[in-house]
């Protein structure tokens, strides 16, 4: 596994740095919460690790149906 740090709004390339598969941004960092950017084509699936783990359980169908966990 590869641990790099990056500020906000700094950017990794995934892939050949002239043709990139996707490029992932921090784009903004407030407490110990940390919103990153994906930009990758649409025919690259990108999932949460514990929605990618429900699809690789129950297979790709169930992702249509998995929803929010609720706050109670």
């Amino acid at each position: 596994m590869l641990v790099i740090t990056r500020r906000e709004g700094e950017e990794v390339v995934i892939g050949d740095p002239a043709n990139p598969l996707g490029v992932i941004r921090i784009a903004t960092i407030k407490g110990d919460r940390v919103r990153i950017a994906l930009d990758f084509p649409r025919e690259i699936a990108v999932h949460r690790r514990e929605i990618a783990a429900e699809i690789a359980k129950n297979g790709p169908a169930i992702a249509g149906k998995i929803r929010p966990a609720s706050k109670e």
